[in-house]
């Protein structure tokens, strides 16, 4: 059964599997008046004007476009989707200004989520985490990229990324799964920091590799986590058991966690709030995604955002993701995410819609299957009750989504 979505007032593509950078990020190969067919699961067609009506027959369904945006399915390649609890009783020290780190050191942050999350059955941790899910999908998310690491010993983060894997096969939206056991130093090992990196190393990373729980490793390279010497080694023993490396880097203050990722040649490098020029030449140099978290900076309270301007002015292939937290960003609405780009780090919509789609798939190593709308490409597709790409900027703080279709089917219609 096929599905025309005709009279498309913006049909935004972002066509062209490849990382985009500099001014590419500024053309989201928009069509007006456009169609798009959809058949099976896969993109069948596409064009302008009245050239849907050949695809028409009498079992397809039918979509109007008119006065609509319609976008390839939004990716969101940084999040830590799958915990238990929340921590809004921490709303007090950030407005008192308790810094990240602070509140870490003193058992609170990460800690306070592991120790949830530890105590949670697996069942449980399964619901809490799909409500999570159910509401990016109606906000237009139709990839996930699922970090571990509210768990910080091996039978919790096993567990969180056998959810990952249960959600992955269960939901409609696509889970990619990272292992994250760097998350933090876990309280009983608080005095013995050697003996939990050797445990990732010698116990966890060797396990999940073997049972093929995760596609990539992160590390939360930072001053007060890990140091760049310490989050080398843990990258490179994942990446010995074929793990591919993502890194948090330069989150609060710079440690050199980008030139890290760019000696390392990390898939994609996240946060960079911190990073300096250095850091930013050697994203460029060495062709790394930088995964940018402005909810993550306005939640913090910061006042200060990630340098997107001088990143894609200076060739890194930029994404955008909501970075799904209960700590520091407790979001799951990319349209969130969007108003942030574009208000705090000046980022044009093209740029946005760019880094959300098939910029967003290259942090993940999917630009072949998803990302843009292109024929042969998923059906992964959202329709925006939007005018227009800058409309949908423009009006924020509302869910612009009419219709989600994932792998070719209607998911969620409002």
């Amino acid at each position: 059964m096929a599905i025309v979505i005709k009279n498309i007032e913006c049909l935004v593509t972002c066509s062209g599997s490849y990382r985009k950078k500099g001014q590419e990020m500024k053309d989201a190969k928009i069509k007006e008046n456009a169609y798009l067919i959809i058949e099976n699961d896969r993109i069948k067609a596409l064009g302008e004007g009245e050239g849907y009506k050949e695809y028409i027959t009498c079992d397809s369904i039918i979509l109007d476009g008119r006065f609509k945006t319609v976008t390839p399915g939004l990716i969101d390649p940084h999040t830590h989707v799958v915990y238990a609890g929340s921590r809004e009783k921490e709303l007090p020290l950030k407005l008192n200004k308790v810094g990240y780190i602070e509140i870490l050191n003193s058992g609170g942050g990460i800690q306070s989520t592991v120790d949830n999350t530890r105590s949670i059955k697996m069942d449980q941790l399964m619901k809490e985490s799909k409500k999570r899910l159910d509401i990016m999908l109606k906000h237009g998310t139709t990839t996930v990229e699922s970090k571990s690491g509210y768990g910080l010993d091996l039978q919790t983060e096993v567990k969180i990324l056998k959810v990952n894997k249960m959600l992955n096969e269960s939901h409609p939206i696509d889970v990619v799964s990272t292992f994250m056991g760097a998350h933090a130093i876990p309280k009983e090992y608080k005095m013995d920091r050697e003996g939990y990196i050797e445990d990732l190393i010698n116990n966890m990373i060797p396990y999940i590799s073997r049972n093929k729980l995760a596609e990539f490793i992160d590390c939360f390279c930072e001053k007060g986590v890990f140091s760049v010497a310490e989050s080398r080694r843990i990258l490179q023993s994942g990446q010995k058991f074929g793990l591919k490396i993502k890194i948090h880097a330069d989150e609060v203050e710079t440690i050199k966690g980008a030139e890290l990722a760019g000696e390392l040649k990390a898939i994609s490098a996240e946060h960079l709030v911190a990073t300096t020029d250095d850091g930013i030449a050697a994203l460029a140099e060495n062709d790394v995604v930088a995964v940018l978290l402005p909810s993550t900076s306005f939640y913090l309270m910061l006042n200060n955002f990630a340098n997107a301007r001088k990143m894609i002015d200076q060739g890194v292939t930029v994404s955008l993701a909501t970075d799904c937290n209960p700590g520091t960003s407790p979001t799951e609405s990319l349209q969130t995410v969007m108003t942030f780009a574009c208000f705090g780090m000046k980022m044009f919509p093209e740029e946005i819609i760019n880094a959300m789609t098939i910029n967003a798939a290259c942090a993940i190593g999917r630009e072949k299957q998803i990302g843009s709308i292109e024929v042969g490409k998923k059906a992964d597709i959202v329709i925006f009750n939007s005018k227009s790409l800058n409309y949908l900027i423009y009006h924020f703080g509302v869910n612009a989504v009419e219709v989600v279709i994932k792998n070719g089917e209607i998911v969620v219609q409002n």
